[in-house]
Formats: structure tokens, C-alpha cells, sequence
């Protein structure tokens, strides 16, 4: 049995976040993705972004975030550099999730070859 091997991306992280976004909470949902989409964008390390949203399946999961970071190293700056940003605005994630009935699977993962 081969075993999986790391990618020539080693030591890329990806962060993938799936969340239930309820219809009535979908416009406010993809303005806060936009922008912190958009944010992400411009910091060191930052690889790429994909933004999806769910068109059929069973999965609970309507939409799907992915960002691709270079290194561990890169994604908890990014991570602080996140906090800091929500901070200096007065944004609280998890108080507007819980408002808007939004149920979030945060997770980094690093690709293999198969």
C-alpha cells in the first residue's frame, strides 16, 4: 500500500472554513466574506483564495472558503493580523454568527499527493 507523500507545496496551509448560512442571512454573509477576502489579499504570505458557494448535494455546508498560505509561519500572522483588523473595526465574528444563525467548521489542512 503506497502511503501519501507531501505535494511540492509542501508546507502550504489551507484554510478551509465551511459554514450554514441561513437565506435570510446570505447578503450580510458575502459582504463580510468580500471584505475580508479582499484583506487577506494584501497580506505577506497570502497564495490564493476561492470563495464557494453550494449549488446541490446533501452536505449541510452552503458555502466554502479556502485560503491558500505559504507556510504556517504566514497563516498565524495572517490570523493576528485578522483579529487586529476586527478589532480597530469593532467587527466580533463570533457575536454576528451567532445573530445571524451562522454555524462555522474552521480548519487548516495541508495538501498530499495520492
Amino acid at each position: 500500500m503506497n502511503t501519501p507523500t507531501h505535494s511540492r507545496n509542501a508546507g502550504q496551509i489551507h484554510r478551509v472554513d465551511k459554514f450554514v448560512v441561513p437565506d435570510s442571512a446570505r447578503g450580510e454573509f458575502i459582504e463580510g466574506v468580500r471584505g475580508t477576502h479582499e484583506f487577506l489579499r494584501t497580506l505577506p504570505g497570502f497564495v490564493q483564495d476561492s470563495v464557494l458557494e453550494k449549488t446541490g448535494g446533501p452536505g449541510e455546508f452552503n458555502f466554502v472558503t479556502i485560503a491558500v498560505w505559504e507556510s504556517a509561519e504566514a497563516i498565524e500572522a495572517a490570523r493576528e493580523a485578522v483579529a487586529a483588523w476586527h478589532e480597530e473595526s469593532g467587527f466580533s465574528p463570533h457575536e454576528t454568527f451567532a445573530r445571524l444563525g451562522i454555524k462555522a467548521d474552521l480548519v487548516n489542512y495541508e495538501q498530499i499527493d495520492v
